[in-house]
């Protein structure tokens, strides 16, 4: 998910840099909410990838893969663009039958990846993510971006009777990574600090590992609450009327930089200055390389 948050930033370049222009979006079908909540977008098409690898040779398999296939084709498309740089996103952008941009073997994530590619491109790998993506998109398209990236995000009116009625934070504290999740121990302090402020505490979650989590944080707390699960529409919603969002480096902590929210988002794992949020002075990053901030440390920069 935070791929493609860091890549929406390119579409509001394309928009200012090459006015009329159509963009559609092919995306993981899990996130396929996330590229629609831009204006610049015309068509999001999402793809099962990670659906089709658990069983390749299957009939619902093929019957996708060439139903997407006949469809990128069908749009004769005057440029595509691999933005990620992986073998399987460089397998879909061939599947358009057009020419594809991409990174240059140095840059691709996995550079084996770039032999796909007619026309590769070399990007500042010392750049944040989303200025190498941006980077890349205006070698391939002629244009040089300029200025801080915007998001150019929708938020949704979504309903949203589970949330808290009054000021609440929101803690998201689920990720992919072991290695990414700040301490349960930490977790708990902010918790107590937080609701000795006033504010209420909101957990989202979105498997079941996630959940048993957000239910262990939220009992020892009559002010914590456990959501029930939301869509990334809902998740977008509830993001943007928190007081303030704290988060490990997740897709959903992107989003809510993203958004503009009030965003705390921690670091240890990897490193903020390469992922983390640093076009508003509504976001902040801490921790550095192999250590978490303190709770103090976030308390601070929520107060500030």
């Amino acid at each position: 998910m935070g791929d493609v948050v860091h890549a929406l930033p390119v579409v509001s370049d394309i928009v200012r840099a090459c006015p009329g222009a159509r963009i559609d979006w092919v995306v993981e079908e899990a996130f396929a909410e996330l590229p629609g909540l831009h204006p610049g977008v015309a068509e999001v098409i999402p793809v099962a990838v990670r659906r089709w690898r658990r069983a390749p040779l299957a009939a619902r398999t093929r019957h996708e893969i060439a139903a997407v296939s006949a469809r990128l084709r069908a749009a004769r498309y005057a440029r595509v663009i691999d933005l990620q740089g992986l073998l399987k996103s460089a397998w879909l952008a061939r599947r358009t039958g057009v020419p594809v941009a991409g990174f240059s073997r140095r840059c691709a994530r996995e550079p084996l990846a770039a032999l796909f590619y007619r026309d590769r491109y070399d990007v500042d790998m010392g750049a944040h993510a989303i200025e190498r993506l941006r980077s890349l998109a205006g070698q391939a398209l002629g244009y040089e971006p300029a200025g801080l990236p915007s998001f150019g995000l929708r938020v949704p009116a979504e309903p949203l009777e589970a949330l808290p009625a009054g000021p609440y934070a929101l803690l998201l504290h689920a990720t992919s990574r072991p290695d990414k999740q700040w301490p349960e121990t930490a977790w708990q302090g902010l918790i107590e600090q937080l609701l000795a402020r006033g504010l209420r505490v909101a957990l989202p979650w979105g498997s079941a590992v996630e959940c048993e989590r957000a239910r262990r944080l939220a009992d020892a707390h009559a002010g914590a609450l456990v959501l029930p699960r939301l869509t990334l529409r809902q998740c977008a919603a509830a993001i943007a009327r928190a007081r303030v969002v704290v988060g490990v480096d997740t897709g959903l902590t992107h989003l809510a930089a993203a958004l503009g929210a009030r965003t705390v988002a921690l670091f240890a794992a990897t490193p903020a200055w390469r992922f983390g949020p640093y076009w508003s002075e509504q976001a902040v990053s801490l921790g550095t390389d192999g250590r978490w901030p303190e709770v103090d440390d976030v308390m601070r920069a929520i107060e500030e």
